[in-house]
C-alpha cells in the first residue's frame, strides 16, 4: 500500500513538472494593460494586484518601478525576487495574470459590433469577425485587411475572406497578434 502511494506521488510530481515545462514553452507574454497578482510568501503586506502601465512597467513596494512588458510570468517572478533579495533574502514570489486586458485586437468598419476584443485565447481573423457579430451587408468582403505593427513599422496584410468562408485557403485565416486591427471597409456602390 505504501509503495503504491509513493508511486502515485512520484507520478503526480512528474506530471506537474512536465506540465510546467510544457507551459514554459508556450509562456504568456505580459503586456501593458494586463492585471497581475503578485504574492510574496509570508509577506502579507506585499500581496498586490497591479496593472501593467502603458510603458510596460509596474510599481512594487520596496523595489520601485520594474519593466515587465514582454516577459513571461516566471521571468517577472525571478526579476521581482532578485530585486527583493536585499530586503527579503529568501523571497518566494508568485506572479499570476488575473486579467489579460493588454491582449486585445480591434475590429473596425462594416461589422455588427465594431470595437476591441480581449483575447482570452489564440484568436484567428474569422473568430474575431465572429465575435464582432459578423459582416454587415455593406461590407467589402474582398478588401478586408489586418493592420499589424512589426519592428516599429505598420504593415497591411490582405485577408481573403471570400476564399476562407468557402473553405479554401484556410491557412490564410491568420492567428491575430495583440494590437492587430482588422479593417472591414465599405463595399463600393459603383
Amino acid at each position: 500500500m505504501k509503495k503504491t502511494f509513493k508511486l502515485i506521488i512520484l507520478l503526480l510530481a512528474f506530471c506537474i513538472s512536465y506540465q510546467s515545462a510544457q507551459a514554459e514553452d508556450k509562456s504568456y507574454t505580459i503586456r501593458a494593460g494586463d492585471v497581475l497578482q503578485v504574492t510574496v510568501w509570508k509577506e502579507d503586506g506585499l500581496d498586490r494586484e497591479i496593472i501593467v502601465l502603458p510603458d510596460g512597467t509596474i510599481d512594487f513596494p520596496l523595489i520601485g518601478s520594474l519593466n515587465v512588458q514582454g516577459q513571461s510570468t516566471s521571468a517577472a517572478q525571478a526579476l521581482i525576487a532578485e530585486k527583493l533579495k536585499k530586503f527579503i533574502p529568501d523571497a518566494s514570489v508568485i506572479v499570476v495574470v488575473k486579467a489579460a486586458l493588454g491582449h486585445t485586437v480591434s475590429v473596425i468598419g462594416q461589422v455588427a459590433k465594431p470595437g476591441e476584443i480581449v483575447m482570452g485565447h489564440w484568436l484567428t481573423v474569422m473568430q474575431a469577425l465572429s465575435q464582432a457579430g459578423g459582416l454587415t451587408p455593406y461590407a467589402s468582403e474582398s478588401n478586408i485587411i489586418i493592420l499589424r505593427r512589426e519592428n516599429d513599422k505598420e504593415i497591411s496584410i490582405p485577408f481573403p475572406y471570400d476564399d476562407v468562408i468557402r473553405g479554401r485557403h484556410l491557412d490564410k485565416d491568420l492567428a491575430l497578434n495583440p494590437g492587430d486591427v482588422v479593417v472591414v471597409p465599405t463595399a463600393s456602390l459603383f
